[in-house]
């Protein structure tokens, strides 16, 4: 396992984080995963084995049940873990049960604390964003948990990137705990967060988690054009994130040589590519079976040459969009010796 510098902070993860989205499966997360308590720990086991000690959960996830199966699995190994959880989501039928208020931080932390078996949250992330509570209450919570010493960093998921930008100031501005990274949707199939995202994280240098790197199981290979997959598979039941088919499938199409040339999946050339990109601190994998978990666990050691990085990008690129194609011509030419963008400067 290879490990990372996690952001702009003094902690290192490995490259693989196991996401424990599918222990437990009460309610909508029954289509994610069923995993009872002993599979949960024997893949957790595993991980542990194989070097990965970076693990993410939340609360809203089988509505408490995937921390409580991720708390126990780890309860004599707890030292050795950075262990990250969320809150935001839906935990009940009440006004105040959902959001980013004063009272729903500090009431869900203290839930996420039991169910956890721990005195403390390496890492406690929004898992979005509250458009109805002030950015200010939300981010004062926070520091009031790092100060308080049941949070240790604060990170963010699934934010536009002035939103991100707008609560990095204000910490900034008003001397509170700063978000240290975030938790993004990233694939070879899926690259929209570079457009502002990723130029942020890098100004910024925040952590980058990647979340639901096959595109729900689409760059398993295990998928045809018509439509057809492996039964009981969670892009069979859930069709997300939302994916160019079309386009996906030429990417996939690309990555088959290179895993057969490897004797590997195409899930491991997916996640490799993820690996190869300096942005990402950490890939979140999740697995219904052991099998699978030993599957993606091979990623870490995909080397991909760059011819084969070139032929992907070309296949991947994003469709230029402005302000990105004048801020990349405007910058031609700005190093001596580099033509400019438009012609010869006078």
């Amino acid at each position: 396992m290879k490990y990372n510098q996690f952001g702009n902070t003094g902690i290192y993860v490995s490259q693989l984080c196991l996401g424990a989205m599918t222990f437990g499966g009460r309610g909508f997360w029954e289509v994610i995963g069923r995993q009872g308590a002993a599979e949960a720990a024997r893949l957790v086991d595993r991980c542990l084995d194989a070097g990965v000690n970076f693990f993410d959960t939340a609360n809203v996830y089988s509505f408490g049940e995937s921390e409580e199966m991720l708390g126990t699995a780890l309860k004599d190994k707890r030292q050795q873990v950075v262990l990250a959880t969320k809150v935001r989501g839906r935990m009940g039928d009440q006004p105040n049960d959902v959001g980013l208020s004063r009272k729903h931080i500090f009431d869900q932390v203290h839930g996420s604390l039991q169910r956890l078996q721990t005195d403390y949250i390496d890492l406690y992330q929004i898992h979005g964003w509250d458009a109805v509570t002030p950015l200010e209450e939300t981010l004062r919570a926070l520091d009031d948990l790092v100060r308080q010493g049941k949070v240790r960093y604060v990170g963010a998921s699934n934010l536009a990137a002035w939103q991100l930008m707008k609560a990095l100031g204000l910490s900034d501005r008003l001397g509170l705990a700063r978000f240290v990274s975030l938790q993004a949707y990233y694939t070879v199939a899926g690259r929209d967060l570079e457009r502002e995202l990723v130029p942020l994280l890098e100004d910024q240098r925040l952590g980058l988690m990647v979340w639901s790197p096959l595109a729900g199981g689409l760059l398993s290979g295990k998928f045809q054009r018509e439509g057809k997959g492996p039964q009981g598979s969670r892009r069979a039941a859930f069709d997300f994130p939302p994916v160019d088919k079309a386009r996906a499938f030429e990417i996939i199409d690309a990555m088959r040589p290179m895993a057969k040339e490897r004797n590997v999946s195409v899930a491991n050339i997916a996640i490799a590519w993820l690996l190869h990109q300096r942005v990402v601190s950490s890939v979140i994998i999740g697995a219904k079976t052991l099998e699978q978990l030993e599957d993606n666990l091979r990623s870490v050691d995909v080397e991909l040459s760059a011819t084969e990085l070139r032929r992907l990008d070309e296949l991947s690129a994003l469709t230029p969009e402005y302000p990105q194609w004048m801020v990349a011509r405007q910058n031609e030419g700005r190093k001596p010796g580099e033509p400019s963008g438009f012609g010869k400067e006078k």
